[in-house]
């Protein structure tokens, strides 16, 4: 594994996978910091060659659910799954990438500096490294700056060297935290358009924000608040089961729905004992089929 300035990405021969394995999935995942619950319990399931919005407040946990799938956080409780092996796991190498928010990239060298230093560090030499960096500047169309040094770049472009370099060894799944925030609309536009590129051509990606219109690029959307996974579904089945005209009103229905649940779910724990509610089973991975199935954490109908 590379990891540099909030790069990390993974390196080592691929297997074709059998169609029914998700890109993802986590059960009953949890990461406690001392007496702070970041994740409680949560559990979803990823289909193959989507983009997935991880949507939710600045907080909410987004961040560390990322670090779980690519295995850089540990979790207290629970487990992921990646592409059929555990979340890290040596075989994931060649086949996730990784841009978090922070900066990824030397800024005092120029574009193809740095995706032949980071490709070599991936253990790429001769031709086949010009051939990785050639293809991942044409990806993300950064051709008229390759030869710029990164801290005379605009914030857009800054953002697709970081996703170059993550995209030299063609990762099967691609997550991302955040990387369009701060860009303006029509910078947001084009990065989006690589990223449905990307999809087409296979690549999964998993893609966290905290602006709510940014759901309607996704194929399908996770909705988070406070540690806690309030849905997962697609655009439509998400507006359809809650009876909202976009996805924000959508999502505070959704709060506002668990808030008066957990309210309710309280009171009858004081009247009764002995009830735990159940985790999925570690060994029952959903299928590639039971990761289409929508999600929510309540009944979200008024």
């Amino acid at each position: 594994m590379t990891k540099r300035s909030g790069v990390v990405h993974q390196t080592e021969p691929r297997v074709a996978l059998p169609d029914d394995v998700p890109a993802v999935s986590a059960y009953g995942l949890q990461v406690v910091r001392g007496s702070h619950t970041v994740l409680s319990n949560v559990t979803f399931t990823i289909p193959r060659g989507r983009i997935v919005g991880l949507l939710g407040p600045s907080g909410c946990g987004k961040t560390t659910l990322l670090r779980s799938v690519v295995g850089v956080q540990q979790p207290t409780a629970g487990h992921v799954q990646v592409l059929g092996h555990s979340a890290g796991a040596p075989p994931l190498r060649t086949r996730v990438g990784y841009v978090t928010q922070a900066p990824s990239v030397y800024a005092d060298l120029t574009v193809l500096e740095n995706l032949r230093y980071f490709a070599a560090a991936l253990g790429m030499r001769g031709w086949r490294r010009e051939d990785a960096v050639v293809r991942v500047v044409k990806e993300v169309d950064l051709a008229s700056y390759a030869d710029k040094l990164v801290t005379r770049l605009s914030g857009g472009q800054y953002s697709r060297v970081s996703l170059a370099v993550a995209l030299l060894n063609k990762p099967d799944l691609l997550v991302m935290d955040e990387p369009t925030v701060g860009l303006d609309p029509m910078v947001r536009r084009e990065l989006w358009l690589v990223f449905q590129r990307l999809a087409m051509e296979g690549t999964t990606l998993l893609v966290s924000s905290h602006v709510m219109d940014e759901a309607d690029r996704c194929d399908r959307l996770l909705l988070m608040r406070a540690g806690r996974l309030l849905a997962s579904a697609d655009r439509a089945t998400l507006l359809e089961r809650t009876g909202c005209t976009d996805v924000e009103e959508a999502f505070m229905h959704l709060v506002e729905a668990a808030a008066t649940a957990e309210s309710r779910a309280r009171q009858r724990a004081a009247a009764e004992t002995g009830l735990l509610p159940g985790l999925p089973g570690l060994l029952d991975q959903p299928t590639a089929s039971d990761a289409e199935r929508a999600f929510f954490a309540t009944d979200a109908r008024p």
